[in-house]
């Protein structure tokens, strides 16, 4: 070696191994509060340890996803708040198994950034552990990558994968479907993290509005109505499923209702939804209005204010109603099974909230 040349470390290669010691020191305490009895092993080992407790399962069929939070992370970078996308991430994935009557188990989380920063890493796990409590399952490991030049400064990616469980007999994949159920729409709490390319479009570029401006029709800013965490339903719903005989769920994401409901439509059956069953959200109403986006254009991006369709035969509707209420959720009759292509009829028009 020259005793002219400069020794060099990974830090001078922009990666910063301290940095990611720090955060997982502070994340320690997180994610271990959504351990239970099945994990057995603390994070920091090569591999996560999960043992099944396959008590009252005849069948057990392991149920898995994996998805990302999409270009509502763009929303992040902007506002600087970083604490909510990891609860999007995790109900996300876990409202695509919930739809085939799985029980969530674990999650386990892909972080990648140019240059880490702790503070950063931490909210998002804080977000991650949030979302992982809301639905019952535990945060089992991961991967923080530090990735120099791969990604614009103050930028990152993060991703995440599933893994439920479900008794044989007890999946739920729309076979059971038969003309004459009953459509039932669990309310969204926004944008989910869906269509967030148009938004941002419409937002900033059409309307000309910032972060921090105030949206109409919402009274939020427009940070606080398009940066609204993901619902998760896997815990109503598993009270639901105990109480009465679900045949069918749609999680509305990319697409809308318009693509994601009859993805569980038997051959033969298709659904007639109405437009005027439930208010819609006033975020969707300013899309609407400031983008100049037709209805069933609205209808095949946004879940314009119904994030989760579930079918029940109609002598299940009243207790599924009257379970839900108890749980202190809200739910509509949006619909019915009818004879038909396996597609969407929708009757009436979009009813906005304050209309």
């Amino acid at each position: 070696m020259s005793e002219h040349k400069k020794p060099m470390n990974y830090r001078d290669a922009g990666v910063n191994i301290d940095a990611a010691n720090e955060a997982l020191a502070e994340i320690k305490g997180l994610v271990k509060k959504t351990f239970n009895d099945q994990v057995l092993q603390d994070i920091g080992s090569f591999g996560a340890m999960y043992q099944l407790d396959l008590q009252n399962l005849e069948e057990p069929v392991l149920v898995s996803s994996v998805d990302g939070v999409g270009t509502k992370l763009k929303l992040a970078f902007m506002t600087g708040k970083h604490d909510t996308v990891g609860i999007d991430l995790v109900s996300h994935c876990v409202n695509d198994i919930l739809v085939q009557g799985a029980r969530p188990l674990f999650f386990l989380d892909y972080f990648a950034v140019g240059k880490l920063e702790p503070q950063v890493v931490v909210d998002v796990l804080r977000g991650l552990t949030t979302g992982c409590r809301y639905a019952g399952c535990a945060l089992i490991g991961g991967e923080t990558a530090e990735m120099p030049d791969m990604y614009q400064p103050q930028e990152y990616d993060l991703a995440g994968t599933i893994v439920g469980i479900v008794d044989r007999k007890k999946i739920v994949d729309g076979s059971a479907i038969r003309e004459g159920d009953v459509i039932l729409g669990l309310p969204s709490s926004g944008l989910h993290t869906n269509g967030y390319s148009l938004a941002r479009k419409i937002v900033f570029e059409a309307a000309g509005l910032g972060v921090n401006d105030a949206m109409p029709h919402t009274g939020r800013t427009v940070a606080e109505a398009l940066m609204e965490p993901h619902v998760s339903y896997a815990k109503l719903m598993q009270l639901v499923m105990k109480v009465v005989e679900v045949r069918g769920m749609a999680h509305i994401t990319g697409g809308g209702i318009t693509e994601n409901f009859p993805r569980i439509l038997p051959e033969g059956l298709g659904a007639e939804v109405n437009l005027e069953a439930w208010e819609v959200p006033g975020v969707f109403r300013f899309l609407q209005e400031a983008g100049n986006v037709e209805e069933l254009e609205m209808l095949r991006t946004f879940n314009v204010g119904v994030g989760f369709m579930v079918v029940v035969p109609e002598k299940d509707v009243e207790r599924a109603l009257e379970t839900i209420g108890l749980a202190g959720k809200t739910c509509q009759v949006v619909g019915r099974i009818t004879r038909g292509e396996r597609r969407v009829h929708y009757i009436g028009k979009l009813r906005y909230a304050g209309e």
